[in-house]
């Protein structure tokens, strides 16, 4: 069979206007020696139609040479293109391979499992929105397994699928399978990857790979194939942190001065108003310009040359922001490290540091840790040595604008470079913000003695007997804009068509949960960690929660929506004026405040960010409850929570 769009053979021109609007899956393949990465790629390329018949031919004259399947057909001869690695039989550097179908295009990172190799796998990994683990199901899970699920989890990819190879050796029994996803979930329980799925194969012969297999009748799964076409990545790109690292100035004449580079994260706006760093000076965009012409908008990744309309420095690894979503920028920071150098990393020892376009110079301070891949548990190391990986605090010569790098791949990644040899010694992840204040415990890492259990309902189960899905409203806006009294008759409308929803009120939280916090900025923040913490395990439960908090700033917003799941979060404003909640005020907060004696409250002695782009905008002072409500659930049915 193909995959490929019938459009091919009958409108070449609107073939290729439906290949360029298709949306792009970039995914690697790993695990340990010989589990058949290679084999999985040249299959699915195979039954796919996908290789060339000249190319083809070739391969099946090396398949008598170097196969390994007796003289037929070695899917495996695809990708392994170099020569020590047809004659080893193995995969020794990253091998890409490009290729579409009817609903998507790809780009395949086929990974080596050789330990010595790791590092070329942390480089492929890198890119990646998805990953495919194999496991031999012979040998089960292995060292080199979890190494990779480890890095896997480090880079943040959010789609996992392990597929459990050579179940044609074990006569594709049941129990074998079973035993390989048991141990894997034991094992990445500790993890943090937020969609896992199982598929039992054989690369080698093409069960389950493109097409069902008849072979496997007691696995209900879908093929990889189908999985790979279907996987939802669209919510997985940062469309909320604006953030454009400078490449280069064009200056080409008098009259035009643009900044070049590739959008990190986020969407710009013509007119938007915008800051840089390190000088903080603002602006507001004149034009965006990309190859084709002028832009109305654009967006992460596009590569695109920005005008504005104030002459501002900016130089070639300053960061254009929004003024109020700005990056951290400092000096000092954490990260993962994983060392990819032989020579092993000195602390204190100078190397240079490239952070998106910027390079300084700097060192690793400590080594606070490093990580056992195996258990998972922190060990005292003086060093990193090659594909070891470890915590470490760095300090450079120069400040740079960064973000986590669970939040922002684009501004929360870095490399490090030897001085003197010039080479690539280490890949970090900004883990934790410097300088952040005592009890900010939105980056902390779980503790690896700790393991995450999974329950034996899983979501698809809850959501049919709920009848919606899970989901997390928050409603955010000053004391007074009704955020309660919406929360409950919404509450009250979800129950009486036979929902199963429940309100998580900000003042009932702070009468239990967080009756130990106050109310500055910093514990505003961390009433909203604890919340969202709270609202995620309501929605595992398959419950559709409506959040009642101020929520005064837009980042600590932003970080609310990251713990449940932007594809989970709703961000709901309601925008009644000062001037109408402090009619409204009936525990007299606004008098207190304009008297000095609430000195943190939003509003009036501390600010307001209200959200720039919320999914629904409620204008409480003019719309009377059940208008707002009405509005509340057909934004519920357009995002499909409920039918």
């Amino acid at each position: 069979m193909t995959h490929l769009s019938d459009l091919i053979a009958t409108d070449i021109d609107e073939y290729l206007a439906q290949h360029e609007r298709k949306e792009l899956l970039r995914f690697l393949t790993c695990g340990s020696v010989d589990d058949g990465k290679s084999t999985l790629i040249g299959r699915l390329f195979f039954d796919t139609k996908m290789i060339a018949i000249d190319t083809l031919e070739s391969l099946m004259k090396d398949s008598v040479t170097h196969g390994t399947t007796g003289g037929e057909f070695d899917p495996a001869l695809y990708t392994d293109g170099l020569k020590a690695e047809r004659e080893q039989g193995i995969t020794i550097d990253v091998a890409y391979r490009y290729f579409s179908t009817a609903k998507r295009k790809f780009i395949i990172a086929d990974c080596p499992g050789h330990e010595q190799y790791t590092r070329n796998m942390a480089t492929g990994a890198s890119t990646c929105d998805l990953a495919i683990i194999l496991v031999d199901a012979r040998n089960g899970v292995v060292e080199q397994t979890k190494r990779h699920s480890f890095i896997v989890s480090l880079l943040g990819i959010r789609h996992v699928v392990v597929a459990v190879n050579k179940m044609d050796l074990m006569d594709y029994r049941e129990e074998v399978f079973e035993k390989v996803k048991q141990d894997y979930t034991d094992f990445v329980a500790r993890l943090d990857i937020a969609d896992l799925h199982f598929i039992p194969i054989s690369a080698l012969k093409g069960e389950n790979v493109v097409e069902k297999s008849d072979k496997t009748p007691w696995y209900q799964g879908e093929s990889l194939m189908y999985l790979l076409e279907n996987v939802h990545i669209a919510s997985d790109r940062n469309l909320n942190d604006f953030r454009f690292p400078v490449q280069y100035v064009n200056r080409p004449h008098l009259d035009f001065r643009g900044f070049c580079g590739t959008i990190a994260s986020g969407i710009i706006r013509e007119g938007d108003e915008v800051m840089a760093f390190p000088s903080r000076k603002t602006s507001r965009v004149k034009k965006i310009v990309a190859f084709d012409g002028d832009l109305p908008e654009a967006f992460a990744p596009q590569a695109v040359t920005i005008t504005l309309e104030h002459e501002i420095d900016i130089s070639r690894g300053d960061v254009i922001c929004r003024p109020g979503n700005q990056p951290q920028f400092d000096r000092k920071f954490e990260a993962m490290v994983v060392w990819m150098a032989e020579q092993p990393m000195v602390p204190g020892k100078e190397y240079l540091i490239k952070h998106a376009t910027k390079t300084v110079t700097g060192a690793v301070q400590t080594l606070r840790y490093r990580i056992d891949v195996n258990t998972l548990h922190r060990q005292d190391a003086p060093t990193l040595r090659l594909n070891e990986i470890g915590r470490c605090e760095l300090l450079l010569n120069e400040s740079i604008a960064f973000d986590p790098y669970r939040r922002n791949p684009g501004t929360g990644a870095f490399i490090i470079i030897d001085r003197l040899s010039n080479a690539t010694v280490a890949a970090g992840m900004i883990t934790e913000r410097s300088g952040g204040a005592a009890g900010d415990h939105w980056d902390d890492q779980p503790a690896t003695e700790l393991h995450k259990e999974i329950s034996q309902v899983t979501a698809r189960e809850r959501q049919a007997r709920f009848g919606q899905k899970p989901a997390t409203v928050l409603l955010t806006g000053l004391t007074g804009a009704g955020k309660t009294t919406i929360a409950y008759a919404l509450e009250r409308r979800l129950f009486d068509e036979g929902r199963a929803a429940t309100v998580l009120d900000g003042q009932n939280m702070r009468l239990g949960i967080s009756k130990d916090l106050g109310f500055t900025a910093e514990e505003r923040s961390e009433n909203l960690r604890r919340s969202a913490e709270a609202a995620k395990l309501m929605n595992d439960a398959g419950l559709i929660c409506l959040a009642a908090f101020v929520a005064p700033e837009e980042s600590v917003r932003r970080r609310a929506g990251e713990v449940i799941g932007e594809d989970r979060f709703l961000l709901v404003h309601l925008s009644a004026p000062v001037e109408v909640c402090r009619q409204r005020d009936p525990d007299g907060h606004y008098p207190q405040a304009d008297a000095g004696q609430l000195k943190h409250f939003p509003g009036v002695t501390a600010p307001y960010d209200a959200p720039q782009q919320p999914d629904l905008n409620l204008p409480t002072h003019e719309w009377p409850v059940e208008k707002c409500v009405d509005a509340l659930m057909d934004l519920l049915q357009k995002r499909g929570v409920i039918g």
